[in-house]
């Protein structure tokens, strides 16, 4: 075991602070990464004050890691010390189960479902495992991906998460050239989304509620931006949409968007609402064929994948750097949607 530096909640109702924490020593299969950057998600405020129920402290967040190979096991054939490498919002799971064998590990269908990258039972040094607010990280090399090096790394760091989350129903759902897609929220994630289907070739709408968006989904690739409470506007785009991607994380009327879907066409939530959504006309669904469905990250290989066709169409996320000791501000500016679009921590900042 070695000591690393962190920052940690103690409590639902502490800020995060300086924390000492201990890695496991590199294991014939671990990848060792310094971590250089790490994303800022809104699931690590959510886990830090235990708003989802579950936290176990002191909570170390972080799922969006960067950073550089300091050491290999002696049976790691994938990565040599000083490549760039990237850790996602897993770090393990069953890997005998269907969904684990097919994979899609963010499925895994063990009990305790596949490892989080934080606050999950750590079944290699036991605890629970500890994210990427630190100096390193041990990783085993089937969860540790590679980094395209022609992209800017800190803004590489969200991809991890809203990267994924958004590539993955895009690219399950089949989106392609001529398609006409449906990007729901321009936020972390709702960014991600309008960048990599316009992309894949789609032609992208952007829907919000705030008139003051428009010009930035535009320079972010949307090709058109629907105010969603102007029913003009929303009832112009009935019937016509292939899919859309709705990355909304607060509870709102689903079956606005589900109108505008075309005969089986699929609306995919990625965000979760602290409330539920009203329930959706089950008419609205059946006349059309039309399906609701959700998912959830992306398996490694997918993941991968996502950061090669990143790498390919020079695809970063937008991002914000901060200081480690900013980390409570930049939380309660997440609350007020300020950030622009996703919050990225310069771990060299990190006191020692």
């Amino acid at each position: 075991m070695f000591e690393a530096y962190s920052y940690a909640a103690s409590a639902a109702d502490k800020p995060l602070g300086p924390h000492e924490i201990q890695r496991r020593d590199v294991g014939p299969n671990d990848v060792r990464i310094d971590i250089l950057f790490c994303g800022v998600c809104h699931s690590d405020l959510h886990m830090a004050r235990n708003e989802w129920g579950g936290t176990n402290y002191p909570v170390v967040p972080g799922h969006e890691i960067v950073g550089r190979v300091a050491a290999v096991g002696s049976d790691v054939s994938k990565f040599e010390v000083g490549q760039l490498a990237g850790v996602g919002c897993m770090v393990d799971s069953c890997r005998v189960c269907n969904a684990c064998k097919e994979g899609l590990e963010q499925y895994c269908e063990s009990p305790e479902s596949f490892t989080q990258t934080y606050n999950s039972p750590d079944k290699k040094s036991g605890g629970v495992t500890f994210g990427g607010y630190s100096t390193s990280i041990v990783v085993d090399e089937a969860y540790v991906l590679s980094v395209p090096e022609n992209l800017e790394l800190a803004a590489v760091a969200p991809l991890l998460c809203a990267g994924i989350t958004t590539y993955s129903p895009l690219r399950h759902w089949n989106v392609q050239q001529g398609h006409k897609v449906g990007i729901v929220g321009l936020g972390g994630l709702g960014h991600m989304g309008v960048k990599i289907a316009a992309a894949m070739g789609a032609h992208v709408v952007l829907f919000t509620t705030s008139p003051g968006k428009i010009e930035d989904a535009k320079r972010l690739g949307a090709h058109e931006v629907v105010i969603s409470k102007d029913l003009d506007q929303m009832a112009a785009h009935a019937n016509s949409f292939d899919f859309i991607l709705n990355t909304v994380a607060a509870s709102h009327d689903l079956d606005q968007f589900m109108a505008l879907l075309k005969r089986d066409g699929t609306m995919t939530l990625v965000g979760v609402p602290e409330h539920p959504h009203p329930s959706p006309s089950v008419m609205n669904m059946i006349f059309k064929r039309r399906s609701l469905a959700g998912s959830l990250i992306g398996g490694i290989a997918e993941t991968q994948e996502m950061l090669d066709f990143c790498g390919k169409h020079g695809i970063t996320s937008d991002i914000e750097m901060i200081r480690m000791d900013e980390v409570n501000q930049a939380y309660e500016r997440m609350l007020k949607s300020d950030v622009k679009y996703r919050f990225v921590i310069d771990m060299a900042t990190m006191e020692r």
